[in-house]
């Protein structure tokens, strides 16, 4: 399979199959994936906590849910949460970062976390990122000391939903060469 095929194939889970755990050797690869993703001047601002433990897992899916709203009722049926902690960038990273008025981090924690599904895709895994969550609820459950930031839950485990057509704008809507044109 080509890469274009492989991304065209990987989705956003919303339906595991809850009878089917996730090999630890499958996650180990992941993160090991997930530990060599660029990031800007070097700076892996991150931190990653595996939660597979059951009990503690369904807390942290229940820190992800918003059963009013109808977000993220299917988060209890994934095996395993891969959570995203900010760290402190470097001081290259973070004087680069003041200069250009960006926050690399944050752009390095979208890196890693396309690496994290993209990984979980080539282990036959679905996966889904989560931005929704009870942030405080979620540093009580994992321990994470208030000065950090919980950035991203991705939930992983085995799909149990069919492979849909994904529904992006075309090409031309989205892509200019040499200069902008809105």
């Amino acid at each position: 399979m080509d890469f274009l095929e492989f991304v065209t194939t990987r989705q956003s889970v919303r339906a595991f199959d809850t009878e089917r755990p996730v090999e630890k050797e499958k996650i180990e690869r992941i993160v090991e994936v997930a530990r060599l993703a660029p990031s800007a001047c070097n700076a892996q601002p991150w931190h990653l906590i595996v939660v597979d433990e059951p009990e503690l897992k369904n807390k942290v899916a229940d820190a992800t849910s918003a059963r009013a709203l109808g977000m993220n009722h299917f988060t209890k049926q994934a095996p395993v949460h891969i959570v995203l902690v900010e760290e402190k960038v470097n001081l290259t990273s973070g004087v680069g970062g003041w200069v250009k008025r960006k926050d690399y981090a944050q752009m390095d924690l979208g890196v890693i976390a396309a690496h994290i599904v993209l990984a979980a895709h080539a282990e036959g895994l679905g996966s889904c990122i989560l931005g929704w969550f009870n942030e405080p609820k979620m540093r009580d459950l994992l321990s994470i000391p208030d000065s950090k930031r919980v950035w991203l839950d991705i939930a992983i485990g085995y799909s149990a939903q069919p492979l849909r057509t994904k529904k992006r704008k075309p090409l031309s809507e989205m892509v200019s060469y040499n200069r902008y044109k809105g």
